[in-house]
């Protein structure tokens, strides 16, 4: 096993310890509770997403209480909503509350209406988001800390700010992960231009080609 996966796999672990769903980032938003500085969204937008994470948190809870198991992921004020849900009327109640938080400029349901998951089927997409993230860093063609990995019932959602490019890589990658079922695309696309105006200083314009491209 690489290091990269041995790595992936252990701050994977940790999350796990933390919370009930799988989302994965290294190098991008949170690390032990401290914010990272290479991140393409802007600090103020970083500060706003924790925000509107812990906010959902509470509004599900006030709407649903424990009978649904449902996770909220907000990526530059994006929200995706994951997990299960025993009705459709809750699927819609829920995704009525996150939005009417502050702050958040769209949402993406991606609630499914059936039994929760077990506490096994959790455990897998926390590995199973480590081993797509640490897919992401062995490639050498793209950045891998522009991406977000969450993962339920081993579908695969990819959130970003990211280039068509880029984004088609990073797809085709989390496709090619055993246990992958599905892979979701949640970015933000930008022009190439575009993404060379938000980048960070520490941070190369993406500039790479595509091997299989050529």
């Amino acid at each position: 096993m690489t290091r990269p996966v041995v790595a992936a796999l252990a701050a994977a672990t940790l999350a796990a310890g933390l919370s009930a769903c799988a989302p994965l980032v290294v190098g991008g938003a949170m690390v032990g509770g401290v914010m990272v500085a290479l991140d393409r969204r802007t600090s103020g937008a970083q500060v706003e997403d924790q925000a509107i994470e812990l906010k959902a948190i509470n509004r599900i809870k006030e709407v649903a209480g424990d009978r649904v198991h449902v996770n909220a992921t907000s990526f530059n004020r994006m929200v995706l909503l994951t997990g299960e849900v025993p009705t459709e009327e809750d699927k819609q109640a829920i995704e009525l509350a996150v939005s009417r938080i502050e702050n958040v400029r769209s949402i993406v349901n991606e609630l499914a209406v059936m039994e929760k998951s077990s506490l096994a089927s959790r455990s897998s997409d926390v590995i199973l988001a480590g081993k797509v993230k640490a897919t992401l860093v062995d490639a050498r063609d793209i950045q891998a800390n522009a991406f977000k990995v969450v993962t339920e019932r081993g579908i695969v959602y990819l959130m970003g700010i990211v280039t068509e490019r880029e984004a088609n890589r990073a797809s085709d990658l989390a496709r090619s992960v055993s246990g992958v079922r599905k892979v979701v695309r949640v970015f933000e696309i930008v022009s190439e231009e575009e993404l060379a105006r938000i980048l960070p200083k520490t941070e190369p314009a993406d500039t790479r080609t595509d091997p299989a491209a050529q």
